[in-house]
């Protein structure tokens, strides 16, 4: 295996021997350089997996070498090394992104532990996340097989979104796999309590039921307008928790995250039931049943989630609050800009409601588009390509606009996406709902054994559009596809991210309070 290759770069370097035999013992190989335009030469001539260099020295400063390296080699990392303790010359260095900061006289156990920090830090981080999820994973698969509330479950999927991200740091894809396995036994066990136990929580019939749909605003946003005199509430179309936790590192540059914490999405886990359910604060078939007017049947035309803003209208009447409020929906990135300038009116607002829909037309892109299948190849792809855009959006503009007026928001979503693997065979005639997950009509023909079934939908509080009206629900991974041109249809669905069945990845979904961080 080829060394790690050194450059130091003092004007004092023969003191610095002891430190350069002590690396050399280790299996680092050294060079160094007495001043900076001798370093520069030996730069264009040799590469090197890191620099020491010294800041005080004379002829080239160790400031102006540092900005000459940057400029030749932006990626190499440099380490400064300085008697000075003064601020303004820690934070010229720090400006010109150097890899770490030491303080004269260093040690070699310094030397040392800089180097691991900075050259071997992934794969040190990644050896150590194996070895904790391997004693981990015993615990996590008796807690699995357990008879879990709806509390655990959310502390279960936690667990495993969190070692999702702390694995995707080693270089050991068998562990990755293991990791994949258990949340898979973890999701064929979280959809058999989710049909034992949906039918009573909707219903009302069990005290002990997780915060829905139709109660979110009731139970998460209302408190929080207690607290606040204003408050931004970011709805996310199809943001999952582990693409929250994606860009928190982001979000928290600005704001102070309050409570993070999950609810249910209703089923089905899509727009039209669950978002729509949301803004009303009522299960559909009760929309239906008292706004018709509001209420688009899936096989009528037109778009179905039209009326949020009349439904939170009613649903803020309904709980007697009566404050000045707005809602917008952005579709693409000029509606986002007009946002943008318009946030100075919306400050006067007791609530704004903003629904950002650009993480489900991505979900609906990878499907359609072969490159953005490309980009977002598997989970940790896909959660990479949401970062980029939020990174750039104007999304993240507004955020950091209202944090420095001091305005607390919040963030949320209306369900989840899973990545489907399993194809499910069904049969419907021409009126049969075309959602890969979840599938309702009155002459369904399906293996019973495979699927969430509900023979009358009144009893979710789903609408219907005639007596025989059935809905199914696709488990875990799985995804329907008929029988005519199957395996086309297999082939083309295959490894895509949809919605609207039963999964952790798309019920259990984030609400998260934050709180402006003092400027």
């Amino acid at each position: 295996m080829e060394k790690i290759k050194i450059l130091w770069v003092d004007d004092e370097i023969d003191l610095l021997k002891p430190h350069i035999i002590f690396l050399e013992q280790k299996g680092y190989e050294v060079h160094t350089s007495n001043n900076g335009d001798e370093a520069l030469d030996i730069l264009n001539n040799t590469s090197f997996d890191i620099i020491f260099l010294d800041e005080q020295m004379p002829g080239l400063s160790g400031i102006e070498t540092l900005d000459r390296i940057k400029n030749q080699f932006p990626n190499l990392p440099v380490v400064m090394i300085t008697k000075s303790e003064e601020e303004a010359i820690m934070e010229d260095a720090i400006g010109s992104n150097i890899a770490d900061y030491l303080i004269k006289p260093v040690n070699p156990n310094q030397i040392l532990l800089c180097l691991k920090k900075n050259l071997e830090n992934k794969k040190l981080v990644g050896e150590k996340a194996t070895h904790s999820y391997q004693q981990e994973f015993r615990n996590i698969g008796m807690e699995i097989s357990g008879e879990l509330d709806h509390r655990e479950w959310i502390d279960v999927y936690r667990k495993l979104v969190r070692w999702e991200s702390d694995l995707g740091r080693s270089s050991d894809p068998g562990i990755r796999e293991v990791l994949n396995m258990q949340k898979e036994e973890a999701n064929q066990v979280f959809s058999k309590f989710i049909e034992n136990n949906y039918v009573a929580w909707v219903s009302g019939e069990s005290g002990d039921r997780p915060v829905q749909s139709p109660t979110l605003f009731r139970e998460k946003v209302f408190p929080l307008l207690d607290q606040h005199k204003k408050l931004f509430v970011f709805v996310i179309d199809n943001l999952r928790f582990d693409q929250w936790k994606a860009i928190q590192p982001l979000i928290e540059e600005f704001y102070r995250t309050g409570k993070e914490e999950m609810y249910y999405s209703i089923l089905p886990t899509t727009t039209q039931y669950a978002r729509n359910s949301i803004f009303s604060g009522l299960m559909p078939h009760e929309i239906e049943r008292r706004h018709p007017e509001y209420w688009t049947h899936e096989n009528e035309e037109g778009p179905k989630n039209q009326y949020e803003g009349e439904l939170l209208g009613k649903q803020l009447k309904r709980f007697g609050r009566d404050l000045k409020y707005s809602y917008s929906k952005i579709l693409n990135l000029d509606a986002g800009k007009r946002l943008a300038d318009s946030l100075t009116n919306l400050m006067n607002n007791d609530l704004n409601v903003i629904v950002y829909n650009f993480v489900d037309m991505l979900s609906h892109a990878r499907t359609e588009m072969d490159i953005i299948r490309e980009l977002a190849d598997d989970e940790a792809a896909y959660r990479s390509l949401m970062l980029s855009w939020f990174e750039h959006s104007s999304l993240f503009e507004i955020m950091k606009i209202l944090s420095e007026k001091n305005i607390p928001i919040a963030i949320t979503t209306d369900h989840g996406s899973v990545r489907v693997q399993n194809p499910i065979k069904v049969v419907g005639d021409r009126q049969t709902t075309t959602n890969l997950r979840y599938k309702s009509g009155k002459n369904l023909n399906y293996n019973p054994k495979e699927v969430f079934s509900v023979r009358n939908p009144r009893d979710i509080y789903l609408p219907r559009t005639n007596v025989s009206t059935t809905y199914i629900f696709a488990r875990k991974n799985d995804f329907f596809a008929y029988p005519n041109n199957y395996n086309y249809y297999v082939r083309y669905y295959r490894n895509t991210f949809q919605h609207g069945g039963i999964s952790m990845e798309e019920v259990l979904i984030p609400f998260v309070s934050l709180i402006p961080k003092p400027t």
